[in-house]
Parts: structure tokens; C-alpha cells; sequence
């Protein structure tokens, strides 16, 4: 059963025991109460007029309630609520002075006092939220107030991640925090994948799931499942960024463009390739390497090797060494976005 339809039967419910209320009243006024069951009757009409309330009313209100709040700011969210108090204890203090009046101002003077103070409060605290945010601890400004999110939270895994497989030797090392959360939606992507008719996409799904179950038996985090209702026309990149936004979340890939559009909504990206190149050997120009070539390059003469941990190593002059060890001396390093290279010469003899 569905949270939505627990929801419908607890208004339908309530709304019974009104209905049985209101009718054993009537029935207890009525100069023929035998004549017609007020209380089964009423019972029944509550049933049915909550069942069509919650469904066409509660559900939907609750459901743009729920949208709303999504977009609020855990700090706008603790400024509204300080404001709020704030506002409603001067309202309070001010309305002892008006509740001994007679007739309605002590009444409606008490109750004026706290709508206008306590709205008040909120919206000044709202708008005032930076300078609150001054206020508090380091530590605490970049957990409850920042944009980015706690790096010991939730981690949404994207497709790609799962298919490079190199989170499965991270998981194990301890640098990963939290819970590790794959959506239902990148599940089904990755099952799509396994089963397409293309023999390199159908491997590299396969691959994904296998990388999922050694996950789920050698991973020191938790791994976590999660059923979200994605049944729409969005992309799955889209989907996930939204996911992630609404939950507070990080996103774990190796997906480029995905990284660019997550940073630009605010959302924090923890990227497999950036950490990979973070963890390069540090070369500075003038120092010296043995590098086997194994192809030529772009440029007339240049040959091209790797080193171990696959950077590109462009050697001018290098393509009559082919498919042999040569000592070079490197003379500048070209950090990109793909990864690095490293440019050099043969070493004079």
C-alpha cells in the first residue's frame, strides 16, 4: 500500500467519526429517532465525503506544500521560525496589557497583535538571515547555512559512476562519508543499458551491476535503494539534479556536463576523473622519466607513450623511437579538464 492511500483512510476515518458524532446529535434532538439511523447513517457520509476530501483536497494541498518547502533554505528556514518566535512573544507581552478590556477588543486586539508581530518577525529575520548567519560558528555556517551541502550526507550515484567502477576500490578505503543512495530511476537506466542490442553499451551495463553487487557486499558505507516516483519526461540527468536538490544531497559521477550543470544549481559534486587527477604523481619541467612510445603523434616527428596511470606522454622528436624505451626530460605539463599531459624531448646523450 501506497503512503497515499494510508492518507485516505485516515480521512475517511476522522471524517466517519464526525459523521457518527454529528448524527447520534441529531438523533438525540430528533422526536423520532428510531425512524432513521442518524448514527450509521452519518457514519457513512463521513466515510465518503472524507475519502473524496483527502483525495481531491488534503492530498493535493499536501502535495504543493511539500513542493514549496522543497525550494526553502535550511537557513531562510531557521531565520523564519527565530522571527516568528520572536514576534509572537513581544505580541504576547503587549496583548496582557489589552485582555482585560470588555466585549471584543480583548479579544480581537490579542489576535491582531499576533498576526501583525509575528508575520512581522519572520519576514524581518528572513531578510536578515546573512547578518544571523554571522553569528554563528565556522563550523556551523557551513553546515546549516551554506548552499553546499554536508559531505556527511546522502551521495546520489549517477549511471556513469556505477558503470566506471572505481567506487567500488574508493568505498573500500574509507574517503567516502555518508550513505551512498541510488534512485530507482538510475537502476532502470542501467538494466536499459544491459540489455541493448549494442554489444559495448550491453558490457558496460553489465559491468555497472556487477560493480552495484560488489558494492553492496565490500562498500564500508551504507548503500541505499531509493523508490522515487520518476515517471516523467525529464532526462535522467535532470531527474537526478532535482533528486539531489530536494534531498540536500551530493551527486557521485565521472559525467563532465552533468558536474557543470549540478556546480551551477548549487549542488555538490563529487567527481571519480577529478579526484583521479588530484592523486597524480606531481612532474615539473626539467625532470626526467623512461616512457616507451607506442604511437605516433599529431605533429610531424612527435611520438606518444603513457605512464602507469595513463597520462599521455607527447614526445617531439619521439616517432623514430617507436615501440621503444626512451629517456625523456619533460618540459611542460598541460593540466585539462580531461586529465593531463606531458609534454618532452629526448634526453640528450
Amino acid at each position: 500500500m501506497g503512503v497515499k492511500w494510508w492518507y485516505r483512510l485516515a480521512g475517511a476515518l476522522i471524517a466517519g467519526l464526525v459523521g457518527w458524532s454529528a448524527g447520534t446529535l441529531v438523533s438525540g434532538t430528533s422526536n423520532n429517532p428510531d425512524f432513521i439511523p442518524w448514527g450509521p447513517g452519518g457514519l457513512i457520509l463521513g466515510v465518503a465525503f472524507g475519502s473524496i476530501l483527502t483525495s481531491y483536497l488534503i492530498l493535493p494541498l499536501m502535495t504543493r506544500l511539500r513542493r514549496a518547502f522543497a525550494d526553502i533554505t535550511f537557513s531562510a528556514l531557521v531565520s523564519a521560525t527565530v522571527g516568528l518566535i520572536v514576534g509572537l512573544t513581544v505580541a504576547a507581552l503587549l496583548s496582557v496589557a489589552f485582555a482585560r478590556l470588555p466585549g471584543w477588543p480583548g479579544v480581537a486586539v490579542p489576535i491582531a497583535l499576533s498576526t501583525i508581530l509575528g508575520s512581522l518577525g519572520l519576514v524581518i529575520m528572513v531578510s536578515q538571515q546573512k547578518e544571523l548567519y554571522q553569528l554563528l560558528p565556522e563550523h556551523s555556517r557551513r553546515d546549516a547555512f551554506s548552499g553546499r551541502i554536508n559531505p556527511t550526507g546522502r551521495v546520489l550515484m549517477d549511471t556513469s559512476a556505477i558503470i566506471d567502477g572505481r567506487i567500488a576500490d574508493i568505498s573500500k578505503t574509507g574517503f567516502v562519508h555518508g550513505t551512498m543512495v541510488i534512485p530507482r530511476f538510475i537502476l532502470d537506466e542501467l538494466r536499459h543499458v544491459a540489455d541493448s542490442n549494442d554489444a559495448i553499451r550491453r558490457n558496460r551495463g553489465r559491468r555497472g551491476l556487477e560493480m552495484l553487487n560488489k558494492l553492496r557486499k565490500e562498500a564500508e558505507v551504507p548503500i541505499q535503494i531509493l523508490d522515487v516516483d520518476a515517471h516523467d519526461d525529464s532526462e535522467v540527468d535532470a531527474k537526478l539534479v532535482k533528486l539531489a536538490k530536494s534531498l540536500k544531497a551530493q551527486i557521485l559521477t565521472t559525467d563532465f556536463n552533468l558536474n557543470r550543470v549540478a556546480e551551477l544549481q548549487g549542488i555538490g559534486v563529487l567527481n571519480i576523473n577529478e579526484l583521479a587527477n588530484a592523486l597524480k604523481p606531481v612532474v615539473l619541467p626539467g625532470e626526467e622519466m623512461v616512457v616507451r612510445i607506442i604511437q605516433e603523434g599529431k605533429e610531424f616527428g612527435q611520438g606518444v607513450g603513457f605512464l602507469d596511470d595513463g597520462t599521455m606522454v607527447v614526445v617531439e622528436g619521439g616517432k623514430r623511437h617507436l615501440n621503444s624505451h626512451l629517456e625523456v626530460s619533460i618540459t611542460r605539463v598541460l593540466q585539462t579538464s580531461a586529465g593531463r599531459i606531458i609534454f618532452a624531448q629526448p634526453q640528450e646523450n
